[in-house]
Order: structure tokens, then sequence, then C-alpha cells
């Protein structure tokens, strides 16, 4: 519409559609809200209200004890930040009505910014109470380490959010030294301890004894990716300009890459859950005994 000299100048109606497909999502969002929230006995109910149990217990923790659906939901909630931040955009963007003059001055706003600290902290935070709160009730050492590794994550997400507000060499190094060190760290506990791989003295090396995988070379590629996946969204800290792309749009790819970085993630850390379990007979509804039971009227038979 812009090429053609006739509607070249519809500058405000052009910028509307983005926001029409917006609005076109929203409803549909909509629907699949009042489906969730149906109270009736259709549409799979319970799976319905566990789902809305978990989201729950998300927002409210550390109130409750933690599950594995808890925390697994909140994990999926950290890969989803940079579109918590498109939606806070598009409020900004069309609710104050930048559209109509195509700029963008929602970054000088302090409500806007206040927000995208915000916004971009709390899935992170929600799992740091979870930690917490399994550290108090299980006295697990490793779920005190896991909260650290989120809290650091906390601190390099302000310092990125920080950086790309105010610019300056200063903030690009602290927030570069601090998304590296969260990065190095996210990467070495998805692989080791939510995959359960990169055992030495395991009978497949470098992986683990059982496998559920036959072809062993899966592993060692999605370790790999998950590794080049983790440090892709340092090219925004970076600004390494390896295409011509522009900023956003390499934003936006890469928040496409953790996605599938998730999706991912999301398969071999359930693999590693369900080999815990049946290693340590919680698949199993008795424990069997290194033993054998006689009873007595048998040994007196």
């Amino acid at each position: 519409m812009e090429m053609d000299p006739i509607t070249k100048d519809y500058e405000a109606f052009t910028e509307l559609l983005p926001l029409n497909v917006l609005i076109v999502r929203f409803f549909h969002s909509e629907l699949l809200l009042a489906i969730l929230l149906w109270p009736f006995n259709m549409f799979y109910r319970s799976s319905r209200f566990f789902l809305l149990t978990c989201i729950f217990h998300c927002i409210a923790a550390p109130l409750y004890k933690v599950t594995l659906p808890d925390f697994f939901l909140a994990d999926q909630l950290t890969s989803q930040v940079q579109s918590l931040r498109s939606l806070e955009f598009y409020i900004c963007y069309y609710g104050w009505g930048d559209y109509k003059h195509r700029l963008n001055s929602c970054k000088e706003s302090p409500v806007f910014i206040t927000f995208s600290f915000i916004v971009a902290v709390i899935p992170y935070w929600s799992r740091l109470l979870q930690c917490l709160r399994r550290l108090f009730e299980e006295k697990d050492p490793m779920q005190g380490y896991n909260g650290l590794k989120y809290f650091l994550t906390i601190v390099a997400v302000c310092l990125r959010t920080a950086y790309s507000i105010n610019k300056g060499v200063g903030w690009r190094a602290i927030a570069w030294t601090f998304s590296v060190i969260a990065a190095v760290i996210g990467t070495y506990w998805d692989v080791v301890y939510d995959w359960g791989l990169l055992q030495r003295h395991s009978k497949n090396r470098w992986l683990r004894d059982k496998l559920l995988v036959p072809h062993k070379s899966v592993y060692f590629v999605a370790m790999v990716l998950n590794v080049l996946l983790r440090f892709a969204w340092l090219q925004t800290v970076l600004n390494l300009r390896v295409t011509s792309l522009h900023r956003e749009t390499m934003i936006a790819l890469v928040a496409s890459l953790e996605i599938i970085r998730r999706g991912m993630w999301n398969f071999f850390r359930f693999v590693n859950e369900h080999l815990n379990n049946v290693g340590k007979y919680r698949a199993f509804k008795s424990v069997p005994l290194p033993f054998n039971i006689v009873e007595d009227d048998d040994h007196e038979d």
C-alpha cells in the first residue's frame, strides 16, 4: 500500500493492520479463555481445572507446595518473556496514539520502562520462589543452586533491559558479562541436571546409563543445539551486525528460536524425569524389598 502512489499517504491506516491482526488473536484468546473457565463438565473439565490450578500455583508461589506440573509450567513461561514484552509494546504504541505519527515514544515513558523490568522478571521470579520453597521443605541444596541460577538470570535480564534503554559502553560491558555467566550456568544446568547427561563414568560415554532414544547422536546434537540457541540471544546484547536485518527483527527471530529450544528441552526433561522415577522406584505403586518376606503361617507349614 505504501509503494502505490495512490495509497502511500494512508500511513495511519497501514499502521492499524498489525492492530487488526492482534485484535483477531485477542478474540481467539478470549474464546480459549472462556473455554478454559467454563464451569460445566464439558471440554475436558478436569484437565482445564488442572491447568488453572498450576497457573495459580505459579502466580502464588511460594505459598503452595511445588510439584512437577507447577515448576514445569513456570519454566515454559520463562521462554515467553519477549511475547509479554511485545504485548506491553502494543498497548503503549496503540493506546498512546503513537501509531498515528509513526513515532515510538514508549521508551521515553517511565511507566513503560518500569513495566519492561517487571514483565521480564515475573516468570523468573516465580521459579526462584518455587526453588526457595522446595529448598525449605526438602532441604535439598540443589534447589538452592537452582534458585541462584534464576537469580543470576533476573540480574542479567534487568541489565540487558537497562542497556537497551540507556546504551553506553559501561552498560553494555556489565550486561554482556552477566548475560554470559547466566547463559553458561543455564546451559550447564540444562544438560547435566535437567537432562541428566554428560556423565563421565556412564556406560554411554558422556551421556547416561539408560537411554530411551536409540540413536546416541540425537543426544549430542541436542546438546550442541541447546548451547547455540542459549547463546543466540547474546546477539541482541553484543549488537553483532551479522545480517542486514533490523534489530527488532533479530529480537523476534531470537525469541522464536528460544521457543524452539524450550520445546526440545521439554522432551529431554521429561525423559530424564521418567528415568529418575523408574530408577528410584517412584513409577511403581510399591517399592521392591531387597529380601524375601516369609509369613509366619507359611513358615509353620
